[in-house]
């Protein structure tokens, strides 16, 4: 597996200025490359997808709105391919570095977007979100990252994967800078910053490794003496975390399999192993199987209106651990998979918005808490965050 000096795509940078003016004036972006740019395929991390498809005519929403605000475009970024991946690696592009953590992966699908923020080439990049590829490199590459609400940002212009889970969202480094980029992505200042009270979901703190546990403790306390005070939850039943997990990854690969099967069976492209792999394990998920995994989306939909509508914030982990080494064997990476699926399903079967906050550290290494609100509550979160990090 090649290891790209920086997490753009190889060959020439794609740049495009900014308006003249405009509440992003002077920043810098980069789009992972599954958001289209006009005049330029979009690749999807995969050898056969940019020559199939047709080139865009027209940027992709969230694209559209940075370059209106006064962003400039300073390149695309690797993603994993058609983004089915959650450790970062890709194994046609190469695997963009972490800065944060040297010698490990970065987190994917949105990989190479988080590694360039991180390296502090540019001062934002959109991603996408549909089972933690936002989130996971913000916690592995220590950034702010936010999976939106559903439908909350545009996603015209998007390389659909799973179209009831796919976000776009987008890192900083800083909260003040991730603030800025969201009131231009929302659509809307940034409000005071509430909260009636902080939820920490014991169960999964729990799921994490107990060191990085023990470093976010700390910071889901500040929260709470900050916000409301701090109340101890479970967020599911025994197990139900777990069965969450297992009941969003098949939905999420069924609606994978409806959007690129007819495509596959066109043209049989190239995949790496481990992609070609969970295709073909969407491929034969039944229907059946699709109603019971909706049985369990609604309950998790009525426990997050029961605990968040009022008002309320959760904090829970946003990875189980901080980022593992380059080189693993594909096993050891799918026992990975499945412990960070375990945390990221809640938010992506609900359509909740979740912030992974940079405030833990273990072993020199980053760790996200991630705080999540009811659904439309994007901006109180960017609030929050801005807010904390003020002092």
């Amino acid at each position: 597996m090649q290891h790209p000096e920086t997490g753009f795509l190889p060959g020439p940078r794609l740049t495009l200025p900014g308006a003249p003016a405009g509440p992003l004036a002077g920043l810098s972006f980069a789009a992972k490359d599954l958001f289209d740019v006009a005049g330029t395929p979009t690749g999807g991390g995969n050898p056969d997808w940019g020559r199939t498809h047709p080139v865009p005519q027209a940027h992709a929403g969230a694209v559209e709105r940075l370059l209106a605000a006064g962003a400039s475009l300073a390149g695309k970024t690797i993603t994993c391919e058609i983004s089915l991946g959650i450790l970062g690696f890709n194994q046609f592009f190469g695997t963009p570095p972490n800065p944060a953590a040297p010698g490990c992966l970065p987190g994917g699908s949105s990989s190479g977007s988080a590694s360039v923020v991180a390296a502090g080439l540019v001062d934002t990049a959109l991603g996408t979100d549909s089972g933690g590829s936002v989130r996971v490199p913000a916690s592995l590459c220590g950034l702010y990252g936010l999976r939106p609400t559903l439908g909350r940002v545009p996603t015209t212009g998007l390389l659909q994967q799973a179209p009831s889970f796919d976000t776009a969202g987008w890192f900083a480094r800083d909260a003040i800078t991730f603030g800025r980029v969201a009131e231009v992505l929302l659509g809307e200042a940034l409000p005071a910053a509430t909260a009636t009270e902080v939820l920490l979901a014991e169960d999964a703190f729990a799921l994490a490794d107990a060191e990085v546990a023990a470093a976010l403790l700390p910071a889901a306390e500040r929260l709470g003496a900050r916000f409301g005070g701090l109340r101890r939850i479970s967020l599911g039943e025994p197990g139900e975390l777990a069965a969450w997990g297992s009941q969003r990854n098949i939905l999420q690969r069924a609606e994978s399999w409806a959007s690129f099967g007819g495509w596959i069976e066109q043209h049989n492209p190239t995949f790496a192993f481990n992609v070609a792999r969970n295709l073909a394990a969407a491929a034969a998920i039944t229907p059946d199987q699709v109603e019971v995994a909706r049985i369990a989306r609604r309950r998790a939909v009525d426990r997050a209106r029961l605990l968040l509508e009022g008002g309320a914030i959760l904090c829970i982990p946003t990875t189980p651990f901080t980022a593992p080494p380059l080189g693993l064997p594909l096993s050891a990476l799918d026992a990975l998979s499945a412990r960070i699926g375990v945390l990221t399903s809640f938010a992506g079967l609900v359509g909740l918005p979740q912030l992974s906050l940079p405030l833990g550290q273990v072993g020199g290494k980053p760790c996200g808490l991630s705080i999540l609100g009811w659904r439309g509550q994007d901006a109180r979160l960017a609030a929050i965050a801005a807010a904390l990090a003020a002092g």
